[in-house]
């Protein structure tokens, strides 16, 4: 474990947040392991960071002794701890110890130890992509702490892809939170992993009447890991090969399509059936991997219902798309439009946690009821013929309501202050009081 101390002049610090990506077409498997390489390539939407979001501040500091540390949400970890944490960590100090040995006049810090302190403001290992949205803050921190050329790349440049890889090396869909928009992970060839990197699709200026809705059904850690369901996946499912091997590349095509002409009912189609897909081979596992519960099979089928019932002048196939990663928790994408009714939705189905303040369920930043257009009608029977019953309530937890944000920002890149005003480090390089 780290010794602390006050920072010392010398010492260095970066903050930065990153945002939760949420996929669309679905990464599930590894055909390499130590290197995380896909099987298939994958693609997703970057939601607002002013809602979802990692915040990470990394300091070099001289003066630190004893080993690299990470403070996740107050609890630390040596870095060593972990391999994959080790490892994206000592590939940045190697890119750091490069830039030294050309200008020796910059500060050596690839040879100082690091604190880092990170925190979630979601449920950590709740299938809302905590570790995507974890490592790729990591990266981004200490890509700005040691001043590498890369983090200085926006989005649209090559250096920002460089990182992506990095990214890949702590949690695989990580490398799509360096971007923010609509973005690739494109699978690749090579077996080193060099073409193994995230691309951007759109960014988030390009399709701004998407939203999303994300709907937490649980909000405690997974009985099975992905790390572990893909691992059992990739060995026992026949359905598996045939989805890498014939279905996602072509959903990979209609999916950057539907995004670039903005078109919703091939976005919405594409999506749950990805999803569907998704879920029928983790049943197609042996023994079965199952993710989603009653409450998700519910949702399901008032998406269903919903998409269904005709609304007067509206002429599109599909008004909401629903989506499950590993875990029961929905993520509903959806056009503008459709947010009130949905939400009514939502909330007339599945009301709220009686035991639980009305803003903790859902907490409307975005002022629904003034600033979105009205639902078609005011009676929930009529907005979707189901023959669904209310659950008792707490059966979702909490409602997020997001759009579609930008990649990773910065919040502060050089000498340590110790101050905690936009960090998260105190003086003494330990997480700061609050």
């Amino acid at each position: 474990m780290a010794t602390t101390a006050m920072p010392s002049a010398a010492a260095y610090e970066a903050t930065v947040t990153a945002p939760v990506n949420i996929a669309v077409i679905k990464y599930w498997g590894k055909r390499d392991e130590s290197l995380i390489l896909p099987t298939n390539s994958s693609l997703s939407a970057t939601l607002s960071q002013d809602i979802l979001h990692s915040k990470t501040t990394a300091r070099a500091d001289p003066n630190f002794t004893g080993a690299d540390t990470l403070w996740l949400n107050g609890t630390p970890e040596p870095m060593s701890a972990s391999k994959r944490l080790a490892n994206v960590v000592n590939a940045l100090r190697a890119k750091r110890a490069a830039l030294e040995a050309s200008d020796s006049l910059l500060p050596k810090m690839s040879k100082w130890i690091v604190h880092v302190v990170s925190e979630n403001n979601f449920p950590t290992a709740a299938g809302l992509a905590s570790s995507a949205s974890g490592f790729a803050a990591l990266v981004f921190a200490l890509a700005n702490l040691y001043q590498l050329p890369e983090a200085k790349d926006g989005e649209a440049g090559a250096g920002r892809s460089t990182l992506s890889a990095l990214a890949r090396l702590g949690s695989g869909s990580a490398c799509r939170s360096l971007f923010g928009g609509f973005v690739a992970w494109e699978m690749g060839t090579h077996a080193d992993g060099r073409d193994s990197v995230a691309v951007p699709v759109a960014p988030a200026s390009h399709w701004t009447d998407l939203e999303a809705l994300v709907l937490v059904v649980h909000d405690g850690r997974k009985g099975v890991s992905s790390t572990s369901g893909m691992q059992t996946t990739v060995q026992t499912s026949a359905l598996a090969q045939e989805r890498f091997k014939s279905v996602v590349p072509q959903r990979m095509f209609d999916m950057k399509q539907a995004i670039l002409r903005k078109d919703f009912d091939q976005f919405a189609e594409t999506t749950m059936m990805d999803s569907n897909q998704f879920h029928a081979i983790c049943l197609d596992t042996f023994p079965p991997i199952f993710y989603l519960n009653d409450v998700s099979r519910a949702i399901i089928q008032l998406v269903t219902d919903f998409n269904a019932t005709p609304v007067a002048g509206y002429t599109g196939k599909y008004k909401v798309a629903y989506t499950y990663d590993a875990g029961p928790n929905a993520v509903l994408y959806l056009p503008r439009q459709f947010v009130r009714p949905v939400l009514a939705l939502i909330q007339h189905y599945f009301p709220a946690p009686t035991d639980v303040p009305a803003a903790d369920y859902f907490a409307d930043p975005y002022k629904v009821g003034v600033n979105y257009p009205a639902p078609s009608s005011t009676n929930v029977a009529e907005l979707a013929k189901t023959k669904l019953t209310p659950h008792a309530p707490g059966a979702i937890k909490r409602i997020l309501h997001a759009k579609i944000g930008d990649g990773p920002r910065v919040v502060y890149a050089g000498p340590a202050t110790g101050a905690g005003e936009t960090g998260l480090m105190g003086k003494d390089g330990t997480p700061a009081k609050k």
